[in-house]
Order: structure tokens, then sequence, then C-alpha cells
């Protein structure tokens, strides 16, 4: 008979791996493909509900998460975005064609700068741990 503590086990070791296999699923259904720059890996997207839904799934899966809206709550699309490490090395610049960017980061501290309509949105974020979620309302 197993103990409680195997039952516990097993329980937790099932629901991580079913987690899992749905944000495999989520990037199977309605992710756009990962980029490359450099060694980071990013992806931009959420136009449409299939994709917003599996962007957001994914935000788990990732160092790293931004949002673009409006501040009436709009998303936002064609940002401007710009992404620098602590010695002030450009690690990634792209235009985030949604409003969402899952973004693959070592750890460590990052500048983030998103430009949209007219206005400049700074963040600093530090990777390592705890996927991190940097919202920017223009």
């Amino acid at each position: 008979m197993p103990t409680p503590m195997t039952i516990r086990l097993f329980t937790t070791t099932f629901a991580a791996a079913f987690a899992f296999a749905l944000s495999l699923l989520a990037h199977a259904q309605g992710m756009p493909p990962m980029q490359s720059q450099g060694a980071v890996k990013f992806v931009c997207g959420g136009i449409g509900s299939d994709e917003s839904t599996a962007m957001r799934a994914g935000m788990k899966s990732h160092p790293l998460s931004l949002l673009f809206a409006r501040a009436d709550g709009a998303y936002l699309a064609e940002v401007g975005l710009t992404v620098t490490d602590a010695a002030g090395n450009q690690v990634l610049k792209t235009r985030a064609n949604g409003p969402v960017c899952l973004i693959d980061l070592p750890a460590g501290k990052y500048a983030i700068e998103a430009a949209s309509e007219g206005a400049v949105k700074k963040h600093a974020v530090t990777i390592g741990g705890a996927p991190v979620t940097a919202d920017f309302r223009f």
C-alpha cells in the first residue's frame, strides 16, 4: 500500500507534467514561432483570441513576459522594443507585432525600453527564479 508521501509525490509529479503538457499544447496551437537575436530567443504576438490565449498560457514558461496596452486597456502592437543588459549591451531590438512578448534571457539585470504612440516607457527587471512580467501602458 502506498504511503501518503508517495501519493503526494505522485500527485505533484502528475500535476507538473500535466501543466507542462498544456504549455506545449499552447505553443503548438496558435503561438507564433520563436525567433532568435544573438543568444536571445523571443516571440511576440497575441493578435486574435487563439493566439492571445496561447501567448498568455506560455507566459509561465519564459523568464520574461511583456504586455503592451494603452492607458484605457486596449492592447497595442507595433511597439518598438529594446532590451539592454547590466553592462549596457543591447541584447534585443525588435518591433513587437502583438501585445505580448515572451523572452528567454539568462539570469541577470536588464533595462527594457518600449516606444509607442510617441511615448517611451522604461522598466528595470531582474531575471532569475520565478518568471517576471513587465506591463507597459501608453
